[in-house]
């Protein structure tokens, strides 16, 4: 599965790398939202909780629903600005039928994107974002009635919680982390510029690659999407507290944007969903757990596991074949046998990357 951004005839100039202060908030927010995902936070995520007044914790949990499963597209702005009044100012500038789009994505589910005709002036497409956003749950209900029935007031009301963050919280973790952010982007840059677009994609992640033709980057994800670049080029915004995430812009209408995780704890090159995939449908038999519970004791020639299990060769052949090309074991040559070993790291971390690959 994968997301495809269509960047075929985007001049150079067109990708991008720049830090975000609105998209660093909202990375924060997720993590308030969902520490589980985000062990490494989970001390700064209780001291902020701890310090904040009673009434600013109930309005980031009201609205927890606009940055915790997903972000409204506007919260990753397009076009970076040095400071969040800044990018807070721009998302002021969107119209309200693009703003309540995108909003509404957050609180009814991302099936579908309110854009034509728009809710707030079409009866149906009303009651459909009413229906959706009350499946899932009460608060979401009560966000979509009122962002519909007055989007001007809730639009000011989330921009005061955002701006209210700034001093709570986001003002001191945003400048522990500019250090970080301005290191990512130096290299970033340095190898666009002196490397081209591939090394530089390749430095974002183990799931962003430039396809072969170079007419696309590829972003291995959960989705299969399909996003263009053609005039609007692509922006890559790097994140500390985004990690392990790659969070994505790619509805009709909005520019492509990327925000990445920097380097930080854990395995620097994810596992492919493919590789995950593979390596669950190589579990999901019982003959060939069977021949990794033996392989676990040591290694085994085919015809010992033959024998073991009362399988023929060919039948062992077939499955060991599989557990191979899924990386789960390893072979090496002894004389005229070849034993087989279970590839134990490998195995132990699939679990590991089976959420990585989920959250990414």
């Amino acid at each position: 599965m994968t997301l495809r951004i269509d960047i075929g005839g985007m001049p150079s100039e067109g990708l991008r790398f720049a830090a975000s202060p609105l998209a660093e908030l909202t990375a924060m927010l997720h993590v308030l939202a969902e520490p589980e995902h985000h062990p490494e936070f989970a001390a700064w995520a209780s001291d902020v909780w701890a310090g904040l007044r009673p009434g600013l914790a109930e309005r980031l949990r009201e609205a927890e629903f606009l940055w915790r499963t997903s972000q409204a597209d506007f919260m990753l702005p397009a076009r970076p600005r040095a400071t969040l009044g800044e990018e807070l100012d721009d998302v002021d500038r969107i119209d309200d039928e693009r703003y309540v789009s995108a909003a509404l994505v957050t609180a009814c589910g991302n099936r579908i994107h309110f854009t034509s005709p728009s809710p707030l002036t079409d009866a149906a497409a009303r009651d459909l974002a009413l229906d959706l956003a009350q499946a899932r749950g009460v608060r979401q209900e009560a966000f979509a009635e009122r962002l519909l029935a007055d989007p001007a007031a809730v639009r000011a009301r989330v921009r005061d919680t955002l701006e209210a963050c700034a001093e709570a919280f986001f003002d001191a973790a945003w400048a522990d982390a500019a250090v970080g952010l301005a290191t990512d982007l130096r290299l970033k840059n340095d190898l666009l510029r002196r490397h081209g677009l591939g090394a530089a994609l390749a430095s974002v992640s183990g799931a962003v690659t430039l396809a072969p033709d170079g007419d696309a980057i590829l972003v291995d994800k959960l989705l299969d999407k399909a996003t263009t670049a053609h005039g609007s080029g692509v922006t890559f915004i790097p994140s500390v507290f985004g990690r392990p995430h790659l969070a994505m812009v790619h509805a009709p209408g909005w520019q492509p944007v990327v925000q990445y995780p920097v380097d930080g704890p854990g395995p620097s090159e994810p596992v492919s969903l493919e590789t995950v995939s593979l390596r669950l449908e190589a579990l999901a038999h019982p003959a060939r757990l069977r021949l990794l519970r033996t392989l676990a004791r040591g290694p085994h020639t085919n015809g010992e596991l033959a024998h073991a299990w009362e399988l023929t060769p060919p039948e062992v052949s077939r499955h060991v074949a599989l557990l191979r090309r899924a990386g789960l074991l390893t072979a090496r040559r002894e004389g005229r046998y070849v034993r087989y070993s279970l590839n134990l790291s490998d195995l132990t971390a699939l679990g590991t990357d089976l959420l990585a690959a989920v959250l990414r």
